[in-house]
């Protein structure tokens, strides 16, 4: 593999991050902008927003954007897209990294918790993706990762509803892949098991621990971890991965 080099110019990708705000959205958004790419970032937090952006700004990014967004606001959503082609006029890659996760057993599961989930994990990805592949197919090209989960990949107790949300994913992902191949954009998603990031930051030590011991790494693992095979997938090493719903759980799979 070779060794990623920032692209400058006219000719710098330009890279919408969802979730931008924080864990492995940022960590994407740092990692693009330090290969120089033109960076929209969005999430509900401004002023978060606003930080990761400088933060960009200093890595290298060709330039950044940011662009508040409740990405479950349908109405909100076409007029982030419409703001992104005034700007640019094209997009090459998507990363969409926004999403929640509610721990409850079924019995439990509340229909408007099971909503909310399917509002941000599935439906505002989706959309993101429509109104993505139409600037795509225009020019051609471009590239789609989607956040999935080990859950959803292979279920876990007390995340029924957020393991359907993310199995959602995965089945999105390699349906886009199919149907959007021959215009020559690549989907892929990654499915990440424990990270260390807000979502996750409510377990205690000893459920850590737990976990730890399914883990064949034995550790919990990084947001930086996760948006370095983000990085990848964005790269031309790239260029022949579609429809792949690729592991990074420490061996946690194995």
């Amino acid at each position: 593999m070779t060794v990623p080099t920032a692209i400058t110019g006219e000719h710098a990708p330009v890279s919408l991050v969802t979730g931008a705000s924080r864990g492995i959205g940022a960590a994407s958004a740092l990692r693009l902008a330090a290969l120089g790419h033109h960076l929209l970032l969005t999430a509900r937090n401004e002023i978060a927003l606003t930080d990761i952006a400088q933060q960009c700004q200093l890595a290298g990014a060709a330039s950044t954007l940011v662009l508040p967004c409740d990405l479950t606001d349908q109405a909100s959503v076409m007029q982030l897209f419409n703001q992104i082609k005034q700007q640019h006029q094209k997009l090459d890659h998507l990363i969409n990294a926004a999403g929640m996760m509610q721990d409850s057993m079924l019995g439990m599961t509340r229909l408007s918790d099971l909503q909310a989930l399917f509002s941000l994990n599935v439906m505002a990805s989706y959309q993101c993706c429509q109104l993505a592949a139409r600037l795509m197919m225009r020019q051609k090209q471009g590239n789609i990762v989607n956040l999935a989960s080990k859950v959803g990949e292979s279920g876990a107790i007390g995340q029924s509803a957020y393991a359907a949300s993310k199995a959602a994913i995965s089945g999105l992902t390699k349906a886009l892949a199919k149907e959007l191949g021959p215009f020559g954009i690549r989907v892929n998603a990654v499915a990440p098991g424990f990270i260390e990031t807000d979502l996750t930051a409510h377990y205690s030590d000893a459920q850590k621990q737990q976990l730890c011991q399914q883990i064949s790494l034995g550790r919990t693992g990084q947001a930086d971890e996760v948006a370095a095979v983000i990085q990848f997938l964005c790269s031309t090493d790239a260029s022949y991965i579609s429809g792949q719903v690729m592991a990074v759980d420490g061996g946690f799979s194995v």
